[in-house]
């Protein structure tokens, strides 16, 4: 029996994501730069409140984030292999990308999402909109995305790379419209803390001759 570790950084990574979203939409790293030249730089900003945000993803992290995204306001449409009840099957995804405001990717690293993000894909979201990958690194074909950056076109938050971790001179670390963490967003106080009692739960379940609620199915 395989049970994984679901539930664990569901919370912190969904966190991550509306920080970095709040983070872009107003705008804060400009304000930090204009406080480091002492700079009293009034201007307006963009709001997360009504944007339109496309989750690809319909598990434990895309689940956390459009609860955590609820109290703004925000339009979430999920993503996931089939269509369900309140998930859009990504065979269908095309037509939600010109009309979204941001698409976070909250992927695991499959031979289906492989650069799902690839020029084509990034191509298809009009201009400004955010880009944001808290879920596996190569699900962003990386060089389609810094073309973009670099354009000025789209903005992006990233805390999953490819490579990763980046090599020193890499373009990504100073490619502009670009907020960029070291794999972080799930990394927080008390995580380690909840992983434990996950799998102890399972343990305890599966020993009292049960089926642990994270049960993985195995393909043969």
């Amino acid at each position: 029996m395989l049970s994984n570790g679901r539930g664990a950084h569901g919370g912190s990574t969904a966190e991550w994501a509306v920080a970095v979203l709040l983070s872009i939409y107003r705008d804060l790293p400009a304000f930090r730069a204009l406080q480091a030249d002492g700079v009293w730089g009034f201007k307006d900003t963009e709001t997360l409140i009504g944007k339109r945000v496309v989750v690809l993803g319909a598990g434990d992290l895309a689940v956390n984030l459009a609860a955590r995204l609820a109290p703004f306001e925000v339009e979430v449409t999920l993503v996931g292999q089939r269509a369900r009840d309140g998930v859009v099957a990504l065979a269908d995804v095309d037509a939600l990308l010109p009309d979204a405001d941001a698409v976070v990717a909250m992927l695991p690293a499959t031979k289906e999402t492989y650069r799902l993000l690839d020029a084509a894909f990034l191509s298809r979201l009009r201009d400004g909109t955010v880009v944001v990958n808290a879920g596996r690194g190569n699900a962003v074909d990386t060089d389609a995305l810094i073309a973009e950056l670099t354009s000025g076109r789209l903005r992006a938050a990233l805390d999953v790379t490819d490579p990763e971790p980046l090599p020193p001179g890499h373009p990504l670390w100073s490619a502009p419209n670009l907020l960029l963490t070291p794999h972080v967003a799930g990394s927080t106080e008390g995580a380690w803390d909840r992983a434990l009692r996950i799998a102890m739960d399972q343990i305890h379940v599966f020993a009292k001759g049960g089926r642990p609620p994270n049960a993985v199915v195995v393909p043969n």
